[in-house]
């Protein structure tokens, strides 16, 4: 295996013989680091932290390390990455909690853009984005294919619905709908489906415009929730996204943005 002689590697460190450790790089005892997985320089890695393969961790990224929860007492959480993901500078990522299942969780294909922040017990699914600075507190999940515009900051326990697009220097303080753009004017909205978004990865017009016509009624019809629900049943075909959609707002007991 590549290990640069300037990197510090515990002995108990399990490391992939065609890994690549590169100069000045920590890893602790209880890491593993799987094949072809490349730490360029500079990289610490700590704590109970299994990282699959093909990934790549830019210069001072942090993985694995305690988390920043008063209530954490050094119980022995871990943290998992999943493969083929780009982890680019200064990138920070806690391990979990006993209070969170004990678990960080990235999945495969995703890209975290410099000085993103992945606090305790968060949960990324796949193909995710996350421009610079985004900010998570705990307990967040990130199912598939969202994307994060740069300096979001991401409250506790908020779910950001699969194909959601989030626009730079938004707050989210409630779940993020699935398939929807949510951006910031004067305060956080939804700007209807991810149409952009959803075409570049080969949804046709049968699944988008649904969609479109279920957000009109959701944002703009003037009614609540549940008056709103019962529309887009009666008048939105009822295709898997759709279906989709609104069992996440059935299932978003602390709210979402609308």
């Amino acid at each position: 295996m590549a290990i640069h002689s300037t990197a510090i590697v515990d002995p108990k460190a399990e490391i992939a013989s065609d890994a690549d450790i590169g100069p000045y790089c920590v890893v602790s005892s209880g890491v593993s680091v799987g094949a072809r997985t490349r730490l360029m320089g500079n990289v610490f890695l700590e704590g109970k932290l299994e990282i699959g393969e093909d990934n790549i961790f830019y210069p001072y990224s942090t993985v694995g390390v305690a988390p920043q929860d008063l209530k954490y007492k050094g119980e022995a959480s871990g943290t998992r990455i999943g493969h083929r993901n780009k982890i680019r500078e200064f990138v920070t990522i806690h391990r979990g909690t006993e209070g969170g299942g004990m678990l960080t969780s990235i999945g495969n294909d995703n890209l975290l853009m410099a000085y993103v922040h992945v606090a305790h017990d968060v949960v990324l699914a796949d193909h995710i984005v996350l421009a610079n600075g985004v900010t998570f507190a705990g307990h967040v999940r990130v199912d598939e294919w969202a994307n994060i515009g740069g300096h979001c900051g991401i409250h506790q326990f908020c779910h950001i619905g699969r194909h959601a697009m989030v626009g730079s220097y938004s707050v989210i303080n409630q779940n993020v709908l699935p398939f929807s753009t949510i951006a910031t004017k004067r305060e956080v909205g939804v700007f209807g489906a991810n149409r952009t978004g959803l075409e570049r990865r080969g949804f046709a017009a049968g699944q988008i415009e649904p969609l479109q016509n279920a957000f009109r009624i959701l944002t703009r019809a003037g009614l609540n929730t549940s008056q709103a629900l019962d529309r887009i049943s009666e008048e939105v075909p009822q295709t898997a996204e759709v279906a989709e959609l609104l069992d996440f707002i059935r299932d978003s007991k602390q709210g979402f943005i609308k």
